[in-house]
């Protein structure tokens, strides 16, 4: 299991998200989808979560007389689970928080320049919403059970050619 310290860097945290979905990218994958990253920066941190187990190696061709290296994530790995979630400080929780919604707009904005000068948002796919709803804990703990298991059949849907990689983020505050 990585650190928070590990995943918690915003181009790590790039690199991990890059990957969700069951992808298998190389390092020029990677510079494609993450072209203002410096490439010896971009190299440095793959190489740091390949270290740590994040990222395991898939797979591995001759190109040009060099060893062209395919990733995948170790969703596992790249994960905090509940106990070390409860191990961190409330200032890891906030800098977790933070590169969350610093990526979250990141791509934001990167769907909007994508779209031009008039995005439509229909018609793109992007939205953003908010809904408070008033639930007991056992009626909140079966809610996110039915997110869960509406979900988990998309998430383990494969690329067919037809199908977009999307990416769902959802955040759970209590109000007031």
């Amino acid at each position: 299991m990585a650190s928070a310290d590990l995943l918690l860097h915003p181009v790590r945290w790039r690199i991990v998200r890059a990957f969700l979905g069951d992808r298998m990218l190389t390092t020029a994958d990677l510079r494609a989808e993450l072209s203002d990253v410096p490439v010896a920066s971009l190299y440095r941190h793959v190489g740091l979560l390949a270290d740590a187990g994040v990222l395991t190696v898939a797979g591995e061709r001759k190109v040009r007389g060099t060893a062209e290296r395919s990733y995948r994530l170790d969703l596992a790995a790249a994960s905090l689970g509940a106990a070390d979630a409860a191990r961190i400080s409330a200032d890891d929780h906030r800098r977790a928080f933070r590169t969350f919604v610093t990526a979250l707009l990141g791509d934001f904005d990167r769907c909007l320049v994508r779209a031009g000068d008039r995005p439509d948002l229909a018609r793109d796919g992007i939205g953003y919403r908010q809904a408070a709803v008033w639930v007991t804990d056992e009626e909140f703990d079966a809610l996110i059970g039915d997110l869960a298991a509406v979900l988990r059949p998309r998430i383990e849907q494969q690329p067919d050619g037809e199908r977009r990689r999307r990416i769902v983020s959802i955040v759970n505050l209590p109000a007031g």
